[in-house]
């Protein structure tokens, strides 16, 4: 059973469950110390298999963990190794392995893509392509068993609100408790540059997708929507547009340069620099109100060439619920910023 399976969420709750009962009839066994010892082991019993419970529910809500060698500290690398998971029916997209050999940035990770039908049915198209950036704490499977993308991506596709598009799922860190932001670490990972040099250089060689800005989006969510407009306002010359649902103004974390405050924090960019020619989507929930708060002040500061569109979800929160609401008209808005497949000759 994986760390993130169902079959095992469901067992530690079983056992939370018979450990409280243990708890309950232990209570008043015994006598003197050995009452006082059953009643502690039997309390810690209860607490260990709640709180393994609680993580388990985390981990399948965010997918930190998708394997038990994610676990043990085995580097996402491994992950290349076995077949991705299914998509759909059978009847749309798949899902491929690439591996991203970090020339640039040094980051070698593997990375799971979603080609459309239209890849395999149009064997001389090249395609538009978009980064989808997961949150943190995560990795790039919640995108595809929590946040359902390929599925989403099919429909959308087959209803002709979405162009045919390759969909490309990088890790943003090589560490799962390392959070870069999609930054340059001053001394840590590169993971910029991994994510707008080496991923475009590795996907360009491999598959057939457009190679110019016009073709290239980003979306995110939470710390990955941060780094889907960072990105997109910092690399306009390799993204035309960039979707970010619940994310930031500011990374929220010490890059090491002071940049976080600077170059790194889009309201500052965007007080102080010259609007670069790019779209962005800004989408939160109302309820959530530091993501609501930056997204207001960035639709607020936009000027052209920059173009904002925001999308609000009433109620809801910072979480899954609000990402899956959002999801499906981000892919949209940016399909329809990006050009068409390109067409052999």
């Amino acid at each position: 059973m994986a760390p993130d399976s169902l079959a095992l969420q469901l067992l530690t709750v079983a056992a939370a469950v018979v450990a409280l009962v243990a708890l309950a009839l232990a209570w008043e066994r015994g006598s003197g110390w050995r009452r006082v010892a059953l009643r502690a082991g039997s309390a810690s019993l209860c607490v260990a298999t709640t709180l393994a419970a609680a993580l388990l529910w985390v981990n399948r809500q965010v997918e930190i963990y998708t394997s038990w060698s994610d676990l043990t500290g085995a580097p996402p690398a491994a992950a290349a190794l076995s077949d991705p998971p299914p998509v759909g029916g059978g009847s749309g997209g798949r899902l491929v392995n690439l591996i991203v050999p970090g020339k640039a940035s040094g980051l070698s990770l593997p990375m799971m893509a979603y080609l459309p039908a239209a890849y395999d049915a149009r064997p001389t198209a090249r395609f538009p392509v978009i980064e989808a950036l997961h949150g943190y704490p995560a990795s790039p499977t919640a995108w595809i068993k929590a946040l359902h993308a390929p599925e989403y991506l099919d429909r959308e596709i087959a209803a002709g609100r979405m162009a045919p598009t390759v969909v490309l799922f990088p890790y943003t860190t090589p560490d799962r408790l390392l959070d870069t932001e999609c930054t340059n670490l001053s001394h840590g990972p590169q993971a910029e540059t991994y994510l707008t040099v080496d991923v475009p250089a590795a996907v360009k060689s491999q598959l057939r997708v457009r190679t110019d800005r016009a073709g290239w989006g980003l979306i995110g969510y939470s710390a990955g929507g941060f780094c889907a407009a960072n990105l997109a306002l910092r690399h306009p010359t390799g993204y035309a547009a960039a979707a970010s649902l619940s994310g930031y103004a500011s990374p929220g974390i010490t890059v090491g340069d002071g940049s976080e405050h600077t170059l790194n924090n889009d309201t500052w960019r965007l007080l102080h620099l010259p609007p670069p020619a790019v779209a962005l989507y800004l989408g939160c929930a109302r309820a959530d109100r530091a993501a609501l708060r930056d997204t207001t002040a960035l639709a607020r500061l936009a000027r052209a060439p920059m173009s904002v569109t925001t999308a609000y979800v009433n109620g809801g929160g910072h979480n899954i619920g609000t990402w899956l609401a959002l999801e499906p008209p981000a892919f949209d808005w940016l399909s329809s910023w990006l050009a068409r497949p390109l067409a052999a000759g």
